[in-house]
C-alpha cells in the first residue's frame, strides 16, 4: 500500500472515532439544556399558580363580604320600609 492510503484510513478513522464520540455527548448536552429549560420553566409555572390561587382566595374573599354588605343593606331597606309611614308593607 502507498502512504498516502494508509495516512487517508488512519484519518478517516480518527475522524470517525472523534464523530462517534462528540455526537453522544452534544446530544447529551442539547438534552440538559433542555431539562434545565423544562425545569425553569416548570418552576415559574408553580410560582404563577400560587399567585393565581393567592389572587382567587382574595378574590373570593371580597366577593363574599361585598354578598354581606348587600345582605346588610337589603336589611336597612326593609326595616326604613317598615319604619317608614308612607310606605305600602
Amino acid at each position: 500500500m502507498d502512504t498516502w492510503l494508509i495516512v487517508l484510513i488512519v484519518v478517516a478513522a480518527v475522524v470517525l472515532i472523534l464523530l462517534l464520540v462528540a455526537i453522544p455527548r452534544m446530544r447529551n448536552r442539547r438534552l440538559e439544556s433542555k431539562r434545565s429549560e423544562a425545569g425553569e420553566l416548570r418552576d415559574t409555572a408553580a410560582e404563577q399558580a400560587r399567585r393565581a390561587e393567592e389572587r382567587e382566595a382574595v378574590a373570593e374573599e371580597q366577593a363574599e363580604r361585598a354578598r354581606r354588605e348587600r345582605e346588610e343593606a337589603e336589611q336597612r331597606a326593609r326595616r326604613a320600609d317598615e319604619i317608614d309611614p308612607d310606605v305600602d308593607t
